[in-house]
């Protein structure tokens, strides 16, 4: 361009000729133009990126227009609601019971919305308060050993790290979690001292539920008293009575593609068909079922040995990992379900939030049929909840049947107590509540609508991928029992599981799993010794770790004392992997102490084996600064295990009860002592 525009200006030309001509002026003119808008843009660029900035850890691009999606701020002030009630769920109780409050909120002229924080720029929980009589509940689940569940992760990190200014935010925090669990609902009880901390204004006291005992219970005291304490604060009165109103409106779909319809995928349509990595929670890697064989020899229980085949997913996993399946429901109980709704199983249809501002337009992935909602998508053998009741009560033609499950789900104390004995100490789920109750039959549609997602079964991995890098090992004990009213309930992963045989006249059985990161983890040194408390399943993760010892004996480095402490009935019956460990024993790799309850007159367990241990304990976790590990029940062993680990602190230590407890704790922040438990 320049070269142009020199030559048509000859070097020593004395006329009066202009300098540009016309061509060069349209030329200079779209030069100019061109470089403003390029300033321009770049400058828009940059206000926006600074009027929404992200809080998240990880550095994101956010468009305006997922942003504005993202604004649970624009979304109250758009639809005039007062009340947010954010959810940190990690099976999916903790966003029920946000459901829930949202709902109510009608009543109590507290119009509301759900939230996932996950989703949300919780930096708008500043905006909050210039929105007259505005409420924030949290409704967060306490995961693992005093964690955050995954979509919590982010907030936490923020408010535990960020000094903001709360003032004028109103709060209020109903926590979920295990007394069995060392940190009992940690999170919750976090989060409420925090938001007060930095200057926000506790409305309602800290509710604690408690998923050892009936957590419905603890949500539904906390919830009696909560409202009227809103309402008093607010200076506002209830509606009235509770209005019984469908969140989502069916919408049948007969004409749809059968390319549009969803058959099990956990998100994206034909995620299982086409199979893209990563491999995660929404989008979990098809497995191959390369192994499926039995570990007990007698007794009449079942114990899965199972290898998934991982080769090509790209997933990794380190010993002490988790592995997580989704399964299906027994074909019989979903058949039995559907007949009891008068449905037609194969008819296509979806459900559509009433609430256009929600971002959960369905309660699961839609359109689908009813049978493959109740197979892949609903928890059917989950123990119905008292708001299920209630509602399932509107649908009795007997008024004696109305009454009893009004009763049962009401917050009387008689009808608390009827509901543990007819439901909770029954194990009835759903069907079981349809067949005893002949007068009810609602419809499928809401019946889909009010039961819980089907929730993916964690696994802790027995296997280390040092030894076995494409493929992933889990145990597990078939779930099968009587209950009071006769019927025989099975578990719903493992009859899933163990329904699938590999064999090499077909293809491989295939389940969807994804891999959960933990920090259950053999110390760095395979030099520092080692204590494992296993009983039953509970070796899952040891056999990782024995593993990775033994590889690292062939290799010819030292390794320190491994101690397995494993348990179970009779060594004829239920000793798993028997001959691996023995073997392990022969080779000087670990030291194993096996405690079998019912082989002698008098039980036996692993708590006795480490009380005659206690010079051997002192030495691995006092003396040489050892690790100390325990999994499996969290109710009763692992209590009892603690209890134990603490005596040793006290009596070999020379320290009090309360230095002891110290001295634990201490080891926890070191991770030297790690629990990896279940209730």
């Amino acid at each position: 361009m320049a070269d142009q525009v020199e030559s048509q200006v000859p070097a020593g030309n004395g006329n009066d000729e202009p300098f540009l001509g016309p061509l060069d002026m349209v030329l200079l003119a779209s030069l100019v133009a061109g470089a403003a808008w390029y300033l321009l843009r770049n400058r828009k660029k940059d206000n926006q990126a600074s009027q929404f900035k992200s809080y998240s850890i990880q550095p994101t691009t956010v468009s305006t227009m997922t942003m504005v999606e993202n604004s649970f701020i624009k979304k109250l002030q758009s639809s005039g609601r007062r009340l947010v009630v954010f959810y940190g769920s990690q099976t999916g109780t903790a966003e029920e019971f946000a459901g829930r409050l949202a709902k109510e909120g009608i009543r109590y002229q507290m119009k509301g919305m759900v939230a996932d924080p996950e989703e949300c720029n919780m930096e708008e929980l500043l905006m909050l308060k210039n929105i007259d009589k505005s409420l924030a509940v949290f409704c967060l689940a306490t995961y693992g050993e005093g964690d955050p569940t995954d979509n919590c992760m982010e907030f936490y990190d923020w408010i535990q790290n960020n000094e903001v200014d709360f003032t004028g935010l109103n709060y209020a925090v109903f926590g979920l979690g295990n007394k069995t669990y060392e940190h009992y609902n940690k999170v919750g009880i976090y989060v409420d001292k925090r938001l007060e901390e930095l200057g926000g204004n506790r409305v309602f006291e800290l509710g604690l539920g408690d998923d050892d005992a009936n957590i419905e219970d603890y949500f539904i005291t906390w919830k009696e008293k909560f409202w009227p304490t809103v309402c008093d604060y607010f200076g506002i009165e209830s509606t009235g009575d509770d209005v019984l109103m469908r969140q989502y409106r069916l919408l049948e779909q007969p004409d749809v593609g059968a390319d549009r319809i969803y058959t099990g995928e956990v998100a994206r349509l034909h995620s299982l068909k086409t199979q893209r990595p990563p491999f995660d929670a929404k989008n979990p890697f098809l497995a191959p079922m390369k192994v499926n064989r039995e570990l007990h020899k007698a007794g009449g229980r079942s114990c899965m040995h199972i290898e998934f085949d991982i080769e090509g997913s790209k997933m990794r996993y380190e010993a002490g990992d988790h592995l997580a399946m989704y399964p299906v429901n027994n074909n019989d109980l979903v058949l039995r379900l559907g007949k009891l709704c008068d449905a037609n199983l194969d008819a296509v249809f979806s459900l559509i939030n009433t609430d256009t501002d929600s971002s959960k337009k369905h309660p699961f992935p839609c359109p689908t049929t009813y049978r493959t909602a109740l197979t892949h998508y609903l928890e059917i053998t989950a123990l119905p909840r008292t708001h299920i009741l209630k509602e399932l009560a509107e649908y009795c033609a007997e008024e004696k049947d109305k009454e009893f499950l009004r009763f049962i789900s009401s917050t009387a104390p008689e009808g608390k107590a009827k509901y543990q004995e007819w439901i909770q100490d029954s194990c009835r789920n759903i069907v079981h509540v349809l067949e005893d109750i002949p007068s009810c039959r609602p419809p499928i549609d809401h019946v889909c609508e009010l039961l819980p997602r089907l929730q993916p079964r964690y696994y802790s991995i027995s296997s280390s991928s040092k030894l076995h890098p494409t493929t992933v090992h889990v145990t597990a004990v078939l779930v099968k029992y009587e209950t009071k009213t006769g019927r025989t309930n099975k578990g719903v992963a493992t009859t899933f599981l163990a329904e699938k045989h590999p064999s090499n006249d077909e293809p491989l059985p295939r389940v969807p799993i994804f891999i959960r990161k933990s920090q259950f983890r053999l110390p760095p040194k395979p030099e520092t010794p080692v204590i494992m408390v296993g009983p039953g399943t509970g070796i899952a993760p040891f056999r990782g770790f024995i593993q990775e010892r033994d590889l690292s004996k062939q290799e010819g480095k030292e390794i320190g004392k491994t101690i397995l402490y494993f348990g179970c009935r009779k060594r004829s019956e239920d000793f798993i992997y028997e001959e691996e460990l023995e073997g392990y024993q022969d080779r000087g790799v670990i030291n194993l102490r096996v405690a079998f309850s019912r082989d002698q007159e008098k039980k036996v367990y692993v708590t006795h084996l480490l009380e005659q241990d206690i010079d051997l304990i002192w030495d691995v976790i006092g003396e040489n600064k050892g690790h100390f590990y325990i999994c499996g029940d969290a109710k009763n062993m692992a209590t009892d295990v603690r209890n134990i680990l603490t005596k040793v602190i006290r009596t070999k230590g020379g320290l009090s009860e309360s230095e002891a407890q110290q001295y634990i704790k201490k080891m926890e922040a070191q991770k030297r002592y790690s629990a990896d438990v279940w209730s």
